[in-house]
C-alpha cells in the first residue's frame, strides 16, 4: 500500500486517484447533479470502483421546500454521509459524470458542513475514461456505516439574512456566476417568477470562464482571472441561479489563492424573487 500523499490545493488528478483508490482513507463520491438541458440519458452507466453515489438532489437537500437542491441541517447531512460510509478522517474525492460540474457543489457541500479532506477530481469521469483506467458498472449497494458528524461552517454556508448583511460592505466582494446576459437582466431567468439583475455591489464571473473543457483552468490562469476583480483580501460570496456553479467558481478561487469563499446556498432561485427585502439592481 503506497503511504498516502495529500495533494497541495483543491484538486486531484485521474492519476493521483488511480495510485491511491485502494488506500482505505480513500472514499470516492460520485456526485449526481443532471446538468441543466442535458438529455435523459446523461448519465454513462458506469463509475470509478468502489465509488458510492452522493445524489445531491434526493439525499442531500432539503426537500420540503420550493428552493432548489438547499443544504439539509447538521443531523440530516451527517446521517446522509454517514449512509454512504463518510467517516470523519475520510479523504473525500468527488467527481461527477460530466466533467466538473456537480462536483464543486459536493466538495462545497462537505467543506460547508466541517469535512476538511475534501477534493474534486480535475476533469471527472470523462478525464477518468480517457485516461484508460478500469470502471465498473454503475451500480450503488449498501455499505458500511460512516461516523461522520457534521459541524456547520457559517463562513462558508451563507443564507439570504447573511448575504443582506455584507450589502455595501467593502470588505466583501459578491461574484455571480450566472451569464452576462441575465446578470444584466437582458436575457431571460430559467425559472418563473424571477426578476431579472443581481445582487447590489455584485460583480458577474460566468462558471464557463473558469474551466477548459472538462477541467478547471490552471492555478496561473485563475490567479490571472481573479486578479482582474481587484479583490485584495476580500471576503469571497459567490452566488449562481441555485447554488451549483457558484461552488464551480468557489473552487476556482480556493484554486486561485481565494480561500474560503462562501456560497450563498439559495442564490438566484431565492433573492429573485419578489420581496423588498432583497433589492436587486440592473
Amino acid at each position: 500500500m503506497n503511504e498516502l500523499k495529500l495533494p497541495e490545493g483543491p484538486l486531484v488528478t485521474v492519476e493521483w486517484l488511480n495510485e491511491f483508490k485502494s488506500h482505505p482513507n480513500v472514499k470516492i463520491v460520485e456526485a449526481k447533479m443532471k446538468p441543466i438541458g442535458a438529455p435523459d440519458d446523461w448519465e454513462s452507466g458506469f463509475k470509478i470502483p468502489g465509488a458510492v453515489m452522493m445524489d445531491i438532489n434526493a439525499d442531500f437537500s432539503v426537500l420540503d421546500t420550493d428552493l432548489p437542491h438547499m443544504m439539509p441541517d447538521e443531523a440530516y447531512f451527517s446521517n446522509a454521509a454517514q449512509n454512504i460510509g463518510i467517516d470523519n478522517d475520510s479523504v473525500i474525492v468527488v467527481y461527477d459524470q460530466v466533467g466538473t460540474y456537480g462536483s464543486p457543489r459536493g466538495w462545497w457541500s462537505f467543506r460547508a458542513m466541517g469535512h476538511s479532506q475534501v477534493y474534486v477530481l480535475n476533469g471527472g469521469f470523462p478525464a477518468w475514461q480517457q485516461a484508460g483506467f478500469e470502471t465498473e458498472k454503475a451500480e450503488w449497494p449498501e455499505v458500511p456505516k460512516g461516523d461522520f458528524t457534521a459541524q456547520k461552517n457559517s463562513k462558508l454556508l451563507y443564507e439570504s439574512e447573511d448575504v443582506v448583511g455584507v450589502l455595501g460592505n467593502e470588505t466583501v466582494q459578491i461574484m455571480d456566476a450566472r451569464s452576462q446576459g441575465r446578470f444584466d437582466a437582458t436575457a431571460p431567468e430559467p425559472r418563473a417568477g424571477l426578476r431579472g439583475g443581481h445582487i447590489p455591489g455584485s460583480v458577474c464571473l460566468p462558471w464557463q470562464k473558469v474551466q477548459d473543457g472538462l477541467y478547471m483552468k490552471s492555478k496561473e490562469e485563475l490567479t490571472s482571472l481573479f486578479n482582474e476583480f481587484n479583490l485584495g483580501d476580500k471576503k469571497l460570496v459567490m452566488s449562481c441561479g441555485s447554488g451549483v456553479t457558484a461552488s464551480v467558481i468557489a473552487l476556482a478561487a480556493e484554486i486561485a489563492g481565494y480561500p474560503n469563499a462562501a456560497v450563498y446556498d439559495g442564490s438566484w432561485a431565492e433573492w429573485g424573487m419578489p420581496n423588498e427585502r432583497w433589492p436587486v439592481e440592473v
